[in-house]
């Protein structure tokens, strides 16, 4: 059981970690204190039923019906060039420079919102958590102990970035750091759109 656990938790971490759309979205809520513990619980509760799924059973359905990659993969490139343009002008903006980290504070459903499409709409969401970790956690020996294993690197990874960056924010509070925010976050989103399209 425990070997399932540690491998769960070790293919996640390693996954998880990597720079993406969501880690960046994390990220930028955290830096501006903007409902990011609601969103970090949301992102660990989506990985973790996604795996799930990918272990029990969906890994093997995706990989048979290219129809729904396509539409995953063409719909979430149009959410993340979406997305990336309002970072890229928010980056622009006179009140970005002005204000900085005082920027209006939007709503926990609008936030939410937008980390569900940011978790849901990306493809590689599909491609990481559910067809590569949930097929290899399909083959463990025990598959329950796999996901919660993976839940754990989840929660572990989130709970860091969250309470990390917000912690950091008072330092990085400054128009300069908000503008390379938006930047780095943009070209993050254009940079996944590109390599959806091009693939």
């Amino acid at each position: 059981m425990w070997q399932s656990y540690l491998n769960g938790l070790l293919v996640a971490l390693g996954l998880i970690m990597a720079i993406g759309t969501q880690n960046a979205f994390v990220l930028a809520q955290s830096l501006r204190r903007e409902h990011h513990l609601p969103v970090a619980a949301l992102c660990v509760v989506c990985d973790a039923l996604l795996v799930a799924a990918g272990v029990f059973g969906l890994a093997t359905v995706l990989a048979q019906n290219p129809l729904l990659l396509a539409i995953a993969r063409w719909g979430g490139a149009a959410f993340l060039l979406w997305y990336g343009t309002l970072a890229l002008r928010r980056a622009f903006s006179k009140q970005s420079l002005e204000q900085g980290g005082n920027l209006k504070v939007r709503s926990l459903r609008a936030v939410m919102l937008s980390a569900l499409a940011v978790t849901l709409l990306n493809p590689h969401v599909y491609l990481d958590t559910v067809l590569l970790i949930g097929s290899l956690g399909a083959q463990q020996t025990e598959p329950g102990a796999y996901v919660a294993g993976a839940a754990s690197a989840s929660f572990l990874w989130f709970a860091t970035l969250a309470l990390g960056a917000a912690w950091l924010a008072p330092w990085l509070a400054r128009p300069a750091t908000w503008r390379l925010l938006d930047l780095l976050v943009a070209v993050m989103m254009f940079s996944v759109a590109y390599q959806l399209i091009a693939a």
